[in-house]
């Protein structure tokens, strides 16, 4: 691709969109940087695509003009997935926004890409239902089901892989294909829907998604417990998983998160490792599911279960859960967050945790531990000033530790971020050879490797 083929596209692109297409600077450095420790990478020219039309428009163009395209959704991603490392066209489909259909009674619903989590929980709601992907951040729901997203509900209702029905999908070369129906199982062929979650853009564009859904259960109690080592709070986790407690959420948050949590957002909690929990059902399912957790943590030098039912002690309790990836930031202002997530079998988490938190204390660095330890996925968060080079050099070499030992463990590079350009290696390290019938299946699907490349693997 050179210059000469992204003035021609470009100039074509226009007089097919029209307003639709621009190249003004800050459009373009808005469209190459996401949450990641990464340089930003704009890409050429952005696309705001509205309909299927669009999409199917600049996938065949670039295809003619062996021009890279980068899908975009709300820009929420950790690994440098939307970076344009080759130039090219920055698909932005957060206008294709519409929540297409909903069926309460299928539980199950389908939406455009650019829909967000709290705009399809808003709409949801009006029926009584939830989708249960809560990565956190609000992204598309077609960025989720593309890095295959996960989040605090995941132990009790899996990750997005579980909860798409179907997709709509344009291929590099602009045709549109169906993965499949409505139907809650099917052993039709191939299992294409779970092919291209995950694939990060690199395989064709999400245009369409068909979910499955749940009723808002009738009770929802959160729950917060402190504890005087993380490896207590990872006992009482493994306890209540192996005897069968069905919590919804557990998360754990170290001294280090607490206290950061507390200072920035004006809370009391106890500066000791914390679990935060949530369970769902009937009342008196809820309220049995809330003493046996209460007598696991107990037998585990927990203080005490607070809990409670209404939305707004909810909240409060949950509040400094959610503002960790915040508190995190205000350690040190102007800094970036590398948030990594391993995850490992649930035997081997405290271990691995113990360990994650020796290395972090040895570090010059500020740091935190949080995560959703009911899946053995966790996160250290350590600030780092992307323009210092000794700094990068120090994160990397951390981040790589913990890697290996989530591996050796039997574990995973990441448990929801995806791979983007900042795991490539570390891809490799864990699957061996199967990246290359990865790469096979990539140059079946994008043989002229316009789609996000540069990303999961290099060709």
């Amino acid at each position: 691709m050179g210059t000469t083929e992204i003035t021609a596209l470009v100039a074509e692109l226009k007089e097919r969109l029209g307003a639709k297409v621009t190249t003004s600077e800050s459009a373009r450095a808005i469209h190459g940087r996401d949450e990641s420790v990464f340089p930003p990478q704009p890409p050429d020219v952005v696309v705001m695509a509205a309909a299927v039309d669009d999409v199917q428009e600049v996938v065949r163009l670039c295809n003619r003009y062996e021009v890279p395209l980068i899908p975009f959704g709300a820009g929420t991603s950790l690994e440098g997935h939307i970076h344009a490392v080759s130039g090219g066209v920055s698909l932005d489909m957060s206008a294709m926004d519409r929540v297409l259909r909903v069926s309460p009674e299928d539980l199950d619903c389908t939406i455009e890409p650019g829909v967000t989590r709290l705009a399809l929980e808003k709409t949801l709601s009006r029926d009584g239902l939830f989708f249960p992907t809560d990565p956190g951040a609000d992204a598309t729901i077609g960025g989720m089901a593309a890095t295959r997203a996960s989040g605090t509900n995941a132990v009790r209702y899996g990750t997005i892989r579980d909860l798409v029905l179907s997709m709509k999908v344009v291929l590099s070369d602009g045709s549109l294909i169906s993965t499949g129906g409505r139907a809650r199982k099917s052993s039709a062929g191939y299992d294409l829907t779970r092919l291209f979650i995950g694939s990060e853009g690199t395989l064709g564009v999400i245009v369409e998604l068909t979910l499955r859904l749940f009723g808002i259960p009738e009770t929802i109690a959160a729950a917060v417990c402190s504890f005087p080592t993380v490896e207590d709070a990872v006992a009482t986790v493994t306890a209540a998983i192996q005897l069968g407690i069905p919590m919804a959420r557990i998360e754990l948050l170290d001294t280090s998160a607490i206290k950061a949590v507390n200072a920035h957002a004006g809370l009391g909690n106890k500066e000791t490792p914390t679990l935060f929990l949530e369970f769902h059902g009937s009342p008196a399912g809820v309220k049995d599911q809330a003493q046996r957790l209460a007598e696991i943590a107990a037998d585990n030098n927990g203080a005490g279960l607070e809990w409670a039912t209404n939305l707004s002690d909810r909240n409060h309790l949950w509040r400094a859960r959610h503002q960790a990836y915040f508190a995190a930031l205000a350690l040190r202002p102007g800094s970036r967050a590398l948030s990594t997530d391993v995850c490992v079998p649930i035997s081997a988490l405290a271990g691995c945790i113990h360990d994650a938190t020796a290395d972090l204390e040895r570090s010059s660095l500020p740091s935190m531990i949080f995560g959703h330890v009911g899946d053995g996925n966790f996160h250290t968060i350590i600030l780092v000033d992307p323009d210092d080079t000794v700094e990068m050099d120090e994160v990397r070499g951390l981040n790589q530790r913990l890697v290996e030992r989530a591996l050796d463990a039997g574990g995973t590079c990441t448990g929801e971020h995806g791979i983007g350009t900042g795991k490539i290696a570390y891809l490799e390290a864990e699957l061996g050879p199967a990246v290359d019938v990865m790469r096979r299946i990539k140059a079946v699907l994008d043989p002229k490797n316009i789609m996000n490349p540069g990303k999961i693997f290099r060709l």
